[in-house]
């Protein structure tokens, strides 16, 4: 190979390793809210709020989460992805907000806004309202020695406060067969089913680490996760209501969670 040559392959390797860098520096997108759509495969109006949802994750700048509720089942099918703690959460989201209003498809958003599930408008307006002044906590999540990481710690400008800090297993997709009910003879999809919700620790307002196992992450067919930090209150009875989500972050791509 001639000198010229090599000085051209040479030059073009320090523009690639250049054009890497610049790729890993780069700051990763902001995100925008958390969605929690509530959902049910016996409610007739809720694959389109389902299909949404699989829109909206895939937008970096959200985190769009399926929680299938389980009140519908008396109509004839049983739901395979509901729980009857989702059910609660979404009774809790509307004795906190004082409205009473529970139905299906739900958006929640950051805990505290609600739209009609399928209403992508009223959803997203919601969204860059919340936007507009970002999350009161920044979250970010470490896998290392079979245990979670998780760094929390007070966004410029949000004001202190006490929350929970909670581990999410999620499926990235799903896909249903409904034999029975109003959506009989259909195949419903859906994205970051989840599976349950696991309390790892508090948050008081400053900067704080907390360490989880890494089973905190796991669940029946879980092939993610996330990890959010909500306000609570005590309710009636000593129940803890669920408020606003202060931060949020996803699990890292590739880790152990992910098999």
């Amino acid at each position: 190979m001639s000198p010229r040559p090599r000085h051209l392959a040479a030059t073009a390797a320090a523009l690639a390793l250049g054009l890497a860098a610049a790729r890993a520096e780069a700051p990763a997108k902001p995100l925008k809210a958390v969605i929690e759509l509530f959902t049910s495969q016996g409610c007739s109006s809720c694959p389109p709020a389902d299909a949404l949802v699989m829109e909206l994750a895939r937008d970096p700048g959200l985190i769009a989460l399926t929680l299938p509720v389980t009140y519908w089942d008396y109509l004839g099918w049983k739901d395979t992805l509901g729980k009857d703690s989702f059910a609660r959460r979404q009774k809790f989201y509307a004795k906190a907000r004082g409205d009473g209003q529970v139905y299906t498809p739900q958006a929640v958003v950051n805990g505290t806004a609600h739209a009609i599930g399928s209403e992508r408008a009223d959803i997203e307006k919601a969204v860059s309202q919340f936007a507009a002044t970002g999350f009161a906590a920044s979250v970010t999540l470490k896998e290392e020695g079979g245990a979670l990481r998780i760094r929390v710690a007070p966004a410029a400008g949000g004001a202190a406060t006490s929350a929970g800090v909670w581990v999410l297993p999620t499926t990235h997709q799903a896909a249903v067969p409904v034999t029975r009910g109003e959506n009989q003879g259909r195949t419903l999809s859906y994205a970051n089913v989840v599976r349950g919700m696991v309390r790892v620790g508090d948050w008081t307002g400053g900067e704080t680490t907390l360490t989880a196992p890494l089973s905190a992450t796991e669940a029946p067919e879980a092939d993610g996760y996330v990890v959010i930090v909500q306000a609570e209150r005590t309710g009636k009875h000593g129940l803890t209501m669920p408020g606003a989500i202060l931060g949020a972050a996803r699990g890292p791509a590739g880790g152990p969670a992910r098999r």
